[in-house]
Parts: C-alpha cells; sequence; structure tokens
C-alpha cells in the first residue's frame, strides 16, 4: 500500500504538470484508490507538498541527474520529487521514505530506473547543503512562477514576500454556521464538548469559526444535520457584505459549488434567489449543498452573459458577482493554481470580468447594490476593473462596506488568516 501511495502521489503530480489537470480533479481519483483515512490524507499532503516545493525539488535533481526524464518515463521524474519531498519536510523514516519510493518505480514499470532512485535519494539524505538556496532565483527561493512574482513586486513592492511566504503556508479549516439550524455560540459549546479547540475571530461576523486543527469534517458535530459548511472566513463576507433582506429578488450570477448562495439564504431563507452557473456539473454542488442544508433556491445552468436563455425580466434588488478570475489569492489553499495560470490567462479574465460587470449592471434595479468580488490579488482583476467600470457609469457610486469604512477591500493570503480576495459595493443610482 506504501508504493502504491507513492506511486499514485508521482501519477498525480504528473497530471497536474504535465497534462495540466488540477488537484482537485485528479487528487480524488487518486483517493478512491485507497481504502484507508489516513493514507488518503497522506497522498494529499505530498500532493499538495510537491506543488508547494516543486522549483526546489527540480534544482535539486538538476544537481544529482545528467538530465530530467522524459517522455514515458516523466511519471518516475515526479516520483523522484516525491522521494525527496518525504526526505525533506515529513517525519516518515528515511528508510521507509526511500525503500516505500523505489518500490514504487516498479510499479509505474521503471524496474531499470530504481537504482537510479535509490542514489538521487542517499544523496538527498547525506546532502542536506543541496537545500541551500541563497544563490537561487526568486522563482527557486520563493516556489512561485517569475512571472507572479514580477506581478506582485509592482503590485505590492513592500508586501510581495508576505504573499509569497503565505502562499506557502497550509490553510486554516474555516467552518461558516448555519444559523437556520444552530446558533453559533451553540455551535462553539458543541465543538468544546467535542474537545475541539476553535474560535470566533470576527465580532461582526459571528458565524465565522476557525478551527485549531485541521480535521475529518464528516466527524465535526452536526455535519450530516446541515449545522455547519466549510468556507474560508475571507469568502464569508460576501453574503455579510451584500446585507440581502427579506423577499428580495437576489442573484448569485456565479454561484458554483455554492457556499455564497447558501450563506445568502441563510441569512434570509426567504429570498427569491437565482443561483446561476454555465457549468452544469459544478452547478450540481450548490444543489447538493443547498439540500445538506435545508435550503431552496432557483438553480440554473447557464451563462449569465447569455440572459436571453435565463433571464426572467424581472430586476433583481441586489447581485453578486463573484467573477471568474486567477485565483492567485488561493494558492495557500490550491498549491497547483501557481503552475496552473500562465500570464497570458490574465488579459482574456479581465475581459471576461468586464463584460460580466456590464451585463450584471443591467440586470439590476435602480437603488440595487451589486457586490464585485474575487479570490485574486492582481489589481488588474480587481481595482482597475473597478476603474474601468466607473469611468462608463455615471449611475454607479461605491458604498462603504459594512464594518470596514472602506468602500474596497483587497485581503491579501493570510491576512487574518484568510484567503487572498477583493470586495467592492456598488449603488444604482435611482
Amino acid at each position: 500500500m506504501s508504493a502504491q501511495l507513492r506511486a499514485l502521489a508521482a501519477e498525480i503530480c504528473y497530471q497536474v504538470i504535465d497534462q495540466g489537470k488540477s488537484l482537485s480533479e485528479a487528487l480524488p481519483k487518486g483517493q478512491q484508490k485507497l481504502p484507508f483515512a489516513p493514507d488518503k490524507a497522506l497522498l494529499q499532503e505530498i500532493c499538495f507538498g510537491v506543488m508547494r516545493q516543486l522549483p526546489q525539488l527540480e534544482t535539486v535533481c538538476q544537481q544529482l541527474m545528467d538530465k530530467p526524464l522524459i517522455k514515458q518515463l516523466r511519471p518516475l521524474q515526479f516520483l523522484i520529487y516525491v522521494g525527496i519531498y518525504q526526505l525533506k519536510f515529513l517525519r516518515i523514516p528515511d528508510h521507509a521514505a526511500i525503500s516505500e519510493t523505489v518500490e514504487a518505480a516498479r510499479l509505474l514499470k521503471g524496474q531499470n530506473l530504481t537504482k537510479l532512485i535509490n542514489a538521487v535519494l542517499r544523496n538527498v539524505q547525506r546532502k542536506p547543503e543541496l537545500f541551500d538556496f541563497c544563490q537561487a532565483s526568486s522563482a527557486v527561493q520563493f516556489n512561485h512562477p517569475g512571472w507572479l512574482i514580477n506581478e506582485l513586486q509592482q503590485a505590492y513592492p513592500e508586501q510581495w514576500q508576505t504573499i509569497l511566504t503565505a502562499n506557502q503556508q497550509k490553510a486554516p479549516l474555516w467552518l461558516r454556521v448555519n444559523q437556520q439550524q444552530i446558533s453559533p455560540d451553540a455551535y462553539l459549546k458543541a465543538l468544546d464538548e467535542a474537545g475541539i479547540a476553535a474560535s470566533q475571530p470576527f465580532a461582526y461576523l459571528p458565524v465565522a469559526i476557525k478551527l485549531e486543527q485541521a480535521c475529518d469534517i464528516t466527524t465535526l458535530p452536526g455535519y450530516t444535520e446541515g449545522w455547519f459548511s466549510v468556507q474560508d472566513a475571507a469568502a464569508q463576507h460576501a453574503a455579510f457584505f451584500l446585507a440581502p433582506q427579506a423577499s428580495e429578488r437576489v442573484l448569485d450570477a456565479c454561484s458554483a459549488p455554492g457556499g455564497k448562495t447558501c450563506h445568502l439564504l441563510e441569512q434570509a431563507p426567504a429570498l427569491q434567489l437565482t443561483a446561476l452557473d454555465r457549468d452544469a456539473t459544478r452547478l450540481q454542488r450548490v444543489t447538493e449543498n443547498l439540500a445538506r442544508l435545508k435550503l431552496s433556491a432557483r438553480v440554473v445552468a447557464a451563462d449569465v452573459l447569455d440572459t436571453a436563455s435565463w433571464w426572467q425580466s424581472e430586476l433583481f434588488d441586489r447581485i453578486l458577482l463573484d467573477v471568474p478570475c486567477s485565483a492567485t489569492g488561493v494558492i495557500r489553499r490550491h498549491p497547483d493554481i501557481r503552475w496552473l495560470r500562465k500570464k497570458t490567462d490574465i488579459a482574456p479574465l479581465t475581459v471576461l470580468q468586464q463584460q460580466i460587470l456590464q451585463c450584471a449592471w443591467q440586470l439590476l434595479k435602480p437603488g440595487g447594490t451589486l457586490l464585485y468580488a474575487t479570490c485574486s490579488v492582481l489589481p488588474a482583476e480587481n481595482r482597475e476593473q473597478l476603474q474601468q467600470f466607473m469611468a462608463q457609469h455615471s449611475d454607479a457610486s461605491l458604498l462603504s462596506l459594512p464594518e470596514l469604512g472602506v468602500n474596497s477591500w483587497q485581503i491579501l493570503p493570510g491576512e487574518q488568516d484568510m484567503d487572498g480576495f477583493f470586495y467592492a459595493l456598488l449603488h444604482k443610482a435611482a
């Protein structure tokens, strides 16, 4: 089983880096092949770790191998990274890490490479100086692609290193209490009685609870009863800022997987809420979350820009616009994003974001409010989008975000232990 686990890790990392699949897609399929929860957790730890440390793992290999493995042998190159990650970053005994990784090579049809893999890992074991990256490039020192480092240096000249460091940390487990089922205080008490340490960092957002240690959420009190959802505190601010009122018509324009949709309904169950998303597969998650939390909404699979296919010609009181973005604010939670996202992706994304914003504005009642949100830290997707939109719409004004006293908020990764996020609340003149 241990060798199989390492072979799976190598295959998953290969699928992400060489084939462009996301960890969210590849990892669960690998975990399904492992019967025990601890093995599933270790597989995730290794895959996430290799994604976080990839440039340094590659640099170490460059010092120990004449050339990297190519073509059909590429999964075995990633197996070497898996072995190095174990030796350097996990508490697995060295002999076990080496022997099981070498054995995994046989499962990947690399019998002829077992001596090479063993030699590389033995050298890593003996030579800690291989991990001295003081003279390496920024991309290697910080384990991020060079284009993203350059973007962050320009946007945040005083904070870019802090952002990169935060991206390397494991994200905490945040819960959102379903107030339709249980009060935040009662749920904190239930956690305490179960011996689970938790805190309530935001007085104005009492439903946001941070666990001191991550765990299997299905073991938490009230999971099957719908007492809570898993959602980062940054994302929980969306429903708080939009502040829907009973019976209002609300549109969640890019709703999958449904965390914000459900939070809006938990605040005001009588909403006439339309949960829209063009990805029918991901939209199924919205339906599942609504059912588990005992909530109800109109769920529609359609492109927000194609209004003829879904809009019922009645304007909305409030619109939540969590637009497709680079996701550069959630790299600590999805470490593969830094390798899947390319610099050339940003310009098309900003065009799409502006199109969605312009379209959604036409669906908003005069006197209504629209919350623009992304999980990006790039100004081109956030501040600059607002500037462009405001210059074209004299009927748009920025409202102060509740409790903050500012009209936009760029949350940086790790700030108050949250993901990177951006919010701006727009009012449409009556």
